[in-house]
């Protein structure tokens, strides 16, 4: 499955972090940046987060949700979380249901291996939960600055 710009970004249920649940009928009403990342703790997804958590306060300021996912356990993600000071919710997809309904769970090929893993992508979904942008097969360089800008036209 696939989701892109101005479909109804489907609604998801996850395990946090923190051992509660979020959900995004939950987050109604708010913005909502939806990214997903292969691994917690990795150079690249560490990146990205520590870019996020940096820009948190803009986020904010625009009543913008920040949710990080990958198929990671609770521990995985409270590790990372303590590790790097992130504040925001880290959401555990260990079943997929997620990745699959935001159709980020795709073949990947890596020094001719081929396997199935998390795409790098960014879902930023207005309040009244329309996905306004969508970026796939992210470069993290730049990318919470991009996302940020699109946020702030919504």
């Amino acid at each position: 499955m696939s989701v892109d710009v101005g479909d109804k970004a489907p609604d998801f249920k996850m395990t946090t972090d923190d051992g509660g649940e979020i959900s995004l009928a939950s987050l109604k009403g708010r913005n909502v940046v939806l990214y997903f990342y292969p691994k917690d703790s990795t150079p690249g997804c560490t990146k990205e987060a520590c870019g996020f958590q940096e820009a948190l306060p803009d986020f904010s300021k625009l009543d913008a949700e920040i949710i990080g996912v990958s198929k990671d356990s609770i521990k995985r993600h409270q590790n990372f979380k303590n590790k790097y000071d992130l504040t925001f919710t880290l959401g555990s997809d260990e079943d997929g249901s997620v990745c699959e309904a935001y159709g980020v769970w795709t073949e990947k090929k890596n020094y001719g291996r081929t396997y199935m893993g998390i795409e790098r992508s960014t879902f930023l979904i207005d309040g009244k939960g329309v996905i306004r942008n969508v970026w796939r097969k992210v470069r993290v360089n730049g990318h919470v600055d991009n996302v940020l800008e699109a946020a702030k036209a919504l």
